[in-house]
């Protein structure tokens, strides 16, 4: 059934919808996930998607969303920007704020890997000292990977994975696994290529390089993924 259109298209009626629809659970729950609370609804992610699919597309409020600096509220930027009305400098201003893994990959999945300034940010987020700006680069890998385009830029990609993989904070550290394991189920070409970059990573001194490389091999060689593969 399709969303009820909310009328207006304000930032109050869209932040009224949100907080409609939280709930004490959702807030109490938050911490359970590393997310912060402290400026939060209490919104589940599918009915922040709700009010996305009744609110349309609209990058002005998705601004205006986003700087209210509500978490629900900027999720929901996310899924009623438009990405072709999105700016490098808009990308780098967010980048900035991002404060948690829940934003970051909701960023990079719903909206920013469809820019075409997406590998661009890549490169430049990928040597960031924030935790969670550094994320965004390989949250981006990751999310890029499952979508269309060539392969070529992944390679590129991985040598940013190997040089990222020492960085032992945790949400770098994973979400470079991920990036890696995405990476490498996108093509045979690009499977041959996470997998030695895994097994030299599985060789290294350093802990989290270690991690990394071992648990990417666990899917890469899994047979589920070279059936996949062909």
């Amino acid at each position: 059934m399709a969303a009820k259109k909310i009328p207006g298209g304000s930032l109050e009626t869209a932040l009224a919808a949100l907080r409609e629809r939280a709930t004490q659970a959702t807030l109490d729950g938050m911490a359970r996930y590393a997310i912060p609370s402290d400026h939060a609804f209490g919104v589940a992610m599918r009915d922040v998607q709700t009010v996305a699919k009744s609110l349309g597309k609209d990058h002005g409020l998705a601004a205006e969303l986003w700087e209210s600096g509500w978490y629900e509220a900027r999720l929901l930027a996310c899924y009623v920007d438009d990405p072709a009305a999105v700016t490098t400098k808009q990308m780098d201003d967010w980048c900035r704020d991002f404060d948690n893994w829940a934003i970051v990959d909701t960023v990079c999945f719903a909206l920013f890997k469809r820019s075409p300034h997406a590998w661009k940010k890549v490169e430049a987020w990928a040597s960031r000292k924030d935790e969670f700006q550094r994320r965004g680069a390989f949250a981006l890998i990751w999310a890029l990977a499952g979508g269309d385009g060539e392969d070529k830029p992944f390679f590129r990609g991985l040598e940013l994975i190997e040089e990222a993989a020492t960085d032992e904070r945790n949400f770098v550290k994973k979400s470079v696994n991920m990036a890696l394991r995405a990476t490498g189920k996108r093509s045979l070409a690009l499977h041959k290529a996470a997998v030695a970059t895994a097994k030299r990573l599985a060789a290294y001194e350093n802990p989290a390089a270690r991690w990394i490389g071992r648990d990417s091999l666990k899917e890469l060689d899994s047979a589920k993924v070279m059936g996949k593969l062909g």
